[in-house]
């Protein structure tokens, strides 16, 4: 596999046709699969995600990569995951209690502790908190929400970019060469192009 070949995990879940469409777009070769083989030897890896935490974790465990996925992590090579392909990316939700996520990072996902209108839909404003490869030039810049969950890290340093909904929320999370989004770059204007070819020319 070549360097611009991107691997989007295809478990049955996530808006797949939109994440494929803006990589390629921003000059990727997007692989759409769920070949555990071709997970591992894939070059850059991502993880969408679009529905509810239980049946995430359920769909990856029935097509096998939950083993595949972590080794992949440990590699050291690029992984991002795209709004619920970052929540499972913690050790737990509140949406599904009882469920265990991969467990990359301590920490879990909790109902938006918010007084205003659940999901947090629309666009919203990022505020850099670290250093993201990612994120480089996007303070300020506005990207597309859908959400009722938010990620709550044990670590404040993994924090990359929050936005402000009523209190703040993990809006992207970076770790060596773990990446996570909770907007959807894909549907994010320029902007969100702009971070997606980020993660392609990494």
């Amino acid at each position: 596999m070549s360097a611009k070949d991107i691997v989007i995990v295809d478990y049955g879940m996530g808006n797949l046709h939109s994440v494929n469409k803006a990589v390629a777009l921003v000059g990727g070769n997007p692989v759409i699969t769920g070949d555990k083989e071709v997970i591992a030897a894939a070059e850059k890896l991502i993880l969408p995600g679009v529905g509810a935490f239980g049946d995430c974790m359920a769909n990856l465990e029935k097509a096998g990569v939950i083993p595949v996925l972590k080794d992949y992590i440990a590699s050291g090579k690029p992984f991002l995951g795209i709004c619920l392909g970052m929540q499972v990316l913690f050790e737990e939700s509140e949406e599904s209690p009882g469920v265990k996520g991969l467990g990359v990072f301590p920490g879990k996902v909790v109902r938006i502790p918010t007084s205003l209108k659940i999901p947090h839909m629309g666009w919203n404003r990022l505020r850099l908190k670290a250093f993201s490869p990612l994120l480089e030039g996007s303070a300020g810049q506005y990207v597309y929400f859908v959400h009722s969950y938010c990620c709550q890290p044990e670590d404040p340093d993994l924090v990359a970019a929050v936005c402000e909904y009523g209190t703040d929320v993990v809006a992207s999370i970076g770790r060596d060469n773990v990446f996570g989004f909770q907007y959807h770059p894909e549907k994010s204007s320029a902007a969100g192009l702009a971070m997606l070819k980020r993660f392609v020319n990494l």
